[in-house]
This record gives C-alpha cells, structure tokens and sequence, in this order.
C-alpha cells in the first residue's frame, strides 16, 4: 500500500474484507466460499474514506423469532479502537482494527496477544474458554497424528521406483485409519481391533521414514496439512462463534412459546379493565413511578417482582411498561393474570403513542427502542504487551426513551429500570435524592471515558474526560428534561448523524445519549447497581450480594442457556413460580 501525504489512501470494501483475514495466512478463506463475503461482495461496491476518521461497515445475519435475515453487524474501524453493536437484534461476527500503516505489524501482536480472540469474537471467547472441553482421548489424537504423518509422506513414496506395493499398502492403512476415524470421537468409540491397526500404522509409517525420499517434499506437504488443518479449524472457530451469537441474540423458543399462548388466551378471554383506583394512580406524581422498555415478558416480570419483593411499601409503586404491538397482548395478559403485592402495573403499547415523536421523520423511530447495548475495545500501544487491549461493555438509553417526557406528561421523577435488571434492596431513597440541576441520574463508568470515543463524537464539544454513564437504574427528572429542551437537542444531533447513512440507526443512539447529557449527570453511588453479570467471570459473590441491584449487561442473559451459570441463581429467586403457561412451555 503506498502513503501519499502521510495519509492512507481510501480502500474499497473489498480491500479492507481482504485485509482482515491477514490475521492469520494470506491463504485464510481461499479453501472456503463463507457465505458473508460472497455477501458482502454483491452488496458493497463503494471505496471507503481514510482510516484517519471512523468509518463504518455493515453486514451480518439478523434474527428474529420467525425468521431468518439479513441485518446490519456494527463495526468502526478507527486508528484508536473498534465499536460494535451487541443490542438485542445484533448477531455479533467478526472485526478487526485495522491501520494502513500498522497493519501488518500488529498482526503479530493479534496473533499472540490474548485479548486478540475477544476482539474478533466478541464474547464468544470468555464463554468458550469457561467451557473448553480438554480432550483426555489419546488413543483418537494418536491414530490422527499416525494419519497425518502417513498423509505427508504418501506423495513422495508413490513417486519411488519398485515400491509400488508399499505405496498400495501405505494407501490402505489411511483409508483404513481414515473409515475408523469418521466412526470415532472418543476412546471409548473405538472398535476392538483399533490396536492392531496402530501397531499397523507405526510400522509403516517408520518404513517410510527409512526411504530415500527428499525431505523438502515431505515438509512441504506437511505445511499444506498444516495449512488446511489451520483453515478447518479457524473456520470452525467462526461457525462455532456465530452459532453462540446466533443463540444470545434469538428468542427461545420456550419463550416463543409463552408470548404465543398469552397472546391466544387473552383474545379468548374477557379483558380485565383497570378500575378507577389505579387509573388515579398513573398520574399521582406523590407515587413512585418506574418506567421500563421491553419485549420480554418473562423478564421484565422478574424485574417488577424482584422490585415490589424488596420495597417497603407495594401499594405506592406503579410500573409503566411500554412495549410494542408485537408483545402488547402477551404482556397484557400476564399482568391481569398475575398481581405483585399491591403495586399497580401498566402495560402501554409505544405504537400509539409515536405520533407524540415531531423529530427526525423516519420510519425507525416507529418501532420500540429498548436500551442498547456496546461492546468498546481500544488498543493502546503505550501499554505493557499484556495490556495493550481493553474491551469493556456500555449500555445506553434507546431511542425510545426520548419519548419518556410525553408518555408521562403529569410526572416529574420518574425510575427507569432495564428488564435484564435484579433489585434486592429497596429503592425507595432514589426519591430521596437532591440532584440539583441535573436531568438524570446514573452510575458513572469511568474506564471509559468521552475522550476515548471521540472518533464518534469528534464533531462536537465536550469534555474529554467526563466519564461514559450507564443505563439500567436510572432516575430521570421530567420536569428538568423539559426546561433544558433535551428532546430538540436529541432531535437535533440525530438529524445530524442522519447524514451519515453508513450509521445505522442504533449505533447512533450511543454518540447522542452521551452528548445530549453532557454536564447534565447526577453520579450514583456505586452501591446502587452491581453491573457486567451478563459477560463478566469474575464477579465476587461479596460483591453481587452487598449492591442494591444486579444488571445482566452483556449478551449472556440470566433467561439463556448461554447465561453465566453462577449468576443464574439471583435471577431465578425472582422468577414466577407456578404459572400454568411456563409449565406448558417447558420454561423452569
């Protein structure tokens, strides 16, 4: 690549495709056609801008519970670091930083550097690793070993002269070696004669050692296995971290089937109308008020109960819920069925009430935006070998808590709780709090602070070292957000990324919410959330049972087979128990 002006010139996408596989060999994918860059190659033609300024990429599978699509996969190639979406609708695949300049120096640095594996998988690294499986089956890698070794010498033994019925012997034992293999995963899969073949192999194989044959032709077939081999299991590692990001991101279909039969019953039953009592109580501002944003049911019911079990008093606790017309009569039903103490909850379809949005005119704003979720990775050069990367994990308000001021027009303080969100301490001192001026309140995450993501937000003024806030528990003075226009505002930086038609539209939720609230944070005590149990290990138990609140932040949700196993047990107290249609739905 050559450098004009000390800048790297622009690079087609297919450049850039090509560039990420120099990870490994420049000969990675030639012996597999993966679905994703036939893809990419139909759909991307355009030449991308320098690296000196974030550009993004598109592609990926998205999936939902019906069916299968194509949807966007997020990544920013900066020269400082790499972004990615992991929101409810990402399959995360594969990035890669990658640098004109620094590209293929660093490809040795990716190539030993542990932290490399999380920055091309994601998450997929920390769960494979908790559960890599060490083969303890000898005898299998023994008869693989025989079968490679016999495979690299085969070429050069049919080429001697007068050892033609070696070579027929040598070719029968790997077919032999091959047919008993393709049976076989562990010891105990071995057929009883596995001893006598080899015994069989190794005789021959020293046979072959002992002919004249050149060793260069014998190393290089061993380098073409040794190749391919490389290719097989890199391309396994691929389709193994995609199935796992195809599972943390679908709906299971336990959980399918529960919106499914809630949806049925509850068009064959009578609706239950909300008497007058707690149609008072939406509006009593002298109440405490939480909001939450979501499309599931069992999980925002574990949060509602999680919240009423801890709190000292039910009967002043109301719950507005908003979801989307999807989910509406599924979640509808299971709170008429279902009752919290004396809390009052409120389940509101977000579809009619999107007409109350006069910002952006886009068809994106009409669908329900639950918070978002963002894996940040950054390379600093400056640090130690072993430190050089750091990836840490934000969550942001969606676009659809822009809304909040309108949906509840008659409120001031309201508590904004994610559903992937455990209480087990009383809230109720949030509505205790003296925040000031300050619009919302919420734990503050200083490991990453704006100077870090200023290739997302470099056309905007802010302070480089203000700390990046988190979403989960959140307390929002409406009456604030009002007076200090943070509607107009937030339209205004979305019209402007607009432009950008590369962003897609929940990427641009993370440069808003961190700007739109610029000087205008109230920082809670760390006490309040306990955050990272949805992909972090190495949480202590001292630690989750001391915090007020446990946030799954993180693609491995606590209702997942995928869950980290240790953390499930905080989650599953607050489960409902005894519900016929989780019974009929195998849900436990």
């Amino acid at each position: 690549m050559k450098i004009r002006d000390g800048k790297t010139p622009p690079l087609s996408i297919l450049q850039v495709l090509n560039g990420i596989s120099g990870l490994h060999t420049q000969r990675r994918y030639q012996l597999k056609d993966l679905s994703w860059r036939s893809v990419v190659r139909n759909l991307f033609t355009c030449n991308l801008e320098s690296f000196n300024r974030p550009t993004f990429h598109q592609f990926g599978t998205i999936v939902n519970s019906v069916s299968y699509k194509m949807i966007v996969l997020l990544f920013a190639v900066t020269s400082n670091g790499i972004l990615q979406s992991t929101g409810s609708k990402s399959v995360l695949w594969q990035d890669a930083t990658i640098d004109g300049k620094e590209n293929q120096s660093q490809a040795a640095v990716h190539g030993e550097n542990p932290k490399s594996c999380e920055l091309e998988y994601g998450s997929y690294c920390l769960w494979s690793a908790q559960y890599k499986e060490v083969m303890n089956d000898f005898v299998v890698r023994r008869l693989k070993d025989q079968l490679f070794m016999a495979r690299a010498h085969y070429p050069s033994i049919a080429k001697l002269k007068n050892q033609e019925m070696f070579t027929r012997e040598l070719k029968q034992n790997i077919q032999e070696h091959e047919r008993m293999l393709s049976d076989t995963i562990a010891d105990a899969d071995l057929p009883p004669f596995f001893a006598k073949k080899l015994e069989k192999m190794e005789r021959t194989i020293e046979r072959a050692k002992s002919c004249e044959v050149g060793c260069s032709n014998v190393e290089r077939k061993l380098r073409q296995l040794l190749d391919i081999t490389e290719d097989e299991a890199h391309f396994h590692t691929r389709q193994s971290a995609f199935l796992y990001h195809l599972g943390v991101q679908t709906m299971p279909k336990t959980h399918h089937c529960l919106n499914m039969r809630l949806t049925v019953e509850y068009f064959k039953s009578m609706p239950i109308s909300m008497n007058q009592s707690n149609k008072h109580k939406l509006e009593d501002s002298t109440l405490h008020h939480y909001v939450i944003f979501s499309r599931n049911v069992l999980a925002v019911s574990t949060t509602i109960n999680s919240t009423v079990m801890n709190s000292k008093d039910s009967g002043s606790i109301v719950f507005h819920l908003f979801t989307d017309a999807q989910n509406f009569y599924a979640m509808k039903h299971w709170f008429d069925r279902n009752s919290y103490f004396e809390a009052t909850v409120h389940v509101t379809d977000i579809d009619d009430h999107q007409k109350l949005y006069k910002g952006v005119d886009s068809n994106d704003m009409k669908q329900l935006w639950p918070a978002e979720e963002f894996r940040v990775t950054f390379c600093n050069h400056s640090q130690p070998f072993q430190k050089q990367m750091k990836t840490k994990y934000i969550s942001t308000f969606g676009h659809s808590h822009v809304l909040l001021p309108d949906l509840l027009p008659s409120l001031n303080r309201v508590v904004v709780l994610g559903d992937d969100l455990i209480v087990q301490k009383d809230l109720s001192s949030l509505w205790n709090l003296n925040m000031g001026d300050k619009v919302i309140g919420a734990i503050q995450f200083c490991e990453v602070r704006l100077g870090q993501l200023k290739a997302y937000t470099e056309e905007h003024n802010f302070d480089t070292n203000s700390c990046v806030w988190l979403s989960g528990l959140n307390v929002i003075e409406l009456e604030k957000w009002r007076d200090f226009h943070i509607t107009s505002r937030y339209d205004q930086l979305l019209r402007k990324l607009q432009k950008d038609n590369l962003t897609s539209f929940p990427l641009k939720v993370l440069p808003i919410s961190l700007l739109v609230f610029q000087d205008l944070v109230y920082p809670l005590e760390d006490s309040w959330v306990q955050s990272g149990l949805g992909h972090d290990y190495g949480i202590s138990q001292t630690d989750i049972e001391k915090s007020a609140t446990l946030h799954y932040n993180g693609v491995m949700k606590p209702w997942l087979d995928l869950g980290i196993h240790d953390y499930k047990g905080y989650w599953r107290k607050y489960m409902t128990n005894g519900e016929r249609f989780m019974t009929e739905c195998n849900i436990h």
